[in-house]
């Protein structure tokens, strides 16, 4: 029988530093009321000079093995587009750091999808039996890849991190993931994207360009493919685990825009009040997106044991990914400000 894959903790960390909408006006033209009706972020947290990805990484990671009472792994999967440098990967720095030993360690990048690619590439070691036990943490620091001066950008990300720890066990039990639905789209790549860095720019016989360092998107066109994927992707999800729209307790989407939130939940029949939000406080946090709301849902108590929870994510890529589960009884902490 093919093993099933269980959510036995979960945690999450976020720099200290908290940038309002406020202070962004101070350097960008607009304010606090344009950037929260467009947006819904109210504040998102940047890190401190010296704070890499993978410190971020190791802090949520630490978080969740607590929460799971458990203090090794067999494997550990990083989802980041902004590791710690081209190469190697992060994930291998994140493993010694939390002093998991010499176990395997990965990254995955899949822009704001990352987290759930993540947790499907678990469930296919914990399957065919190559880990009993794994960490899945997403995590970006994406101020270090903003143009200052960028409003479409600039306003809208933040850094943090989140991470699950996964088991073995039974399909039957609260925790276990239930399916998955992936897909990408490699046409509109340029939607979101670093263009600098990568062997394109470097083969391309030109001189590097500045810009090229930054994030860019184009924004309305990632609107329409952020709804359009998303609800797709979960109406193929909830078809395959037997739920419908009504059975969802709660929906844990990609924390990108609140307007994407209520447009998706709108198209999937799901009420606006079962759409965890918690962008305003971090705003779109990429790959950590999804367990940072999960956890401070949980925190709160919203996410309660036994609750159906969709998780649905889109990014860059382009790509987007579904999948689901009844919530666990697990310890959680609040999300981590300590670095």
């Amino acid at each position: 029988m093919i093993r099933a894959t269980v959510l036995a903790g979960i945690g999450a960390a976020i720099p200290p530093r908290s940038v309002t909408n406020d202070e962004l006006a101070r350097t960008l033209d607009t304010n606090d009321t344009w950037i929260r009706t467009r947006t819904g972020i109210r504040t998102r947290h940047w890190a401190d000079t010296g704070t890499s990805t993978g410190d971020l990484a190791t802090a949520a990671g630490a978080r969740a093995l607590k929460s799971a009472g458990v203090d090794s792994v067999d494997l550990v999967i990083l989802a980041t587009s902004t590791g710690n440098q081209p190469m190697p990967g992060t994930a291998p720095e994140v493993a010694t750091a939390l002093g998991l030993g010499h176990v395997a360690a990965y990254d995955i990048s899949a822009a704001c999808s990352g987290f759930l690619y993540a947790l499907s590439a678990a469930a296919g070691a914990i399957a065919s039996g190559v880990a009993e036990r794994v960490l899945v943490v997403g995590a970006d620091v994406w101020s270090t890849r903003l143009d200052p001066q960028d409003r479409s950008t600039t306003i809208i990300f933040g850094d943090g991190a989140g991470a699950a720890v996964l088991r073995a066990g039974d399909a039957d039990e609260p925790g276990a993931l239930l399916g998955f639905d992936l897909g990408s789209d490699g046409t509109g790549h340029e939607l979101a994207q670093v263009a600098g860095g990568g062997s394109r720019e470097r083969g391309s016989g030109l001189p590097a360009r500045p810009e090229g360092a930054y994030m860019t998107m184009q924004g309305k066109d990632m609107f329409t493919h952020a709804v359009n994927r998303m609800a797709a992707s979960s109406e193929q999800l909830l078809g395959r685990v037997g739920w419908s729209a009504a059975d969802v307790d709660w929906c844990a989407a990609h924390q990108a825009n609140i307007r994407i939130l209520h447009t998706v939940a709108d198209v999937l029949g799901v009420e606006r009040s079962r759409m965890l939000v918690h962008l305003d406080k971090v705003g779109n946090t990429s790959a950590a997106s999804i367990p940072l709301a999960l956890t401070d849902a949980a925190v709160s108590e919203r996410v309660k044991p036994g609750d159906r929870v969709l998780m649905t994510a889109f990014g860059g890529g382009l790509s987007w990914a579904s999948t689901a589960l009844r919530w666990p009884e697990i310890d959680v902490m609040e999300i981590s400000t300590e670095i």
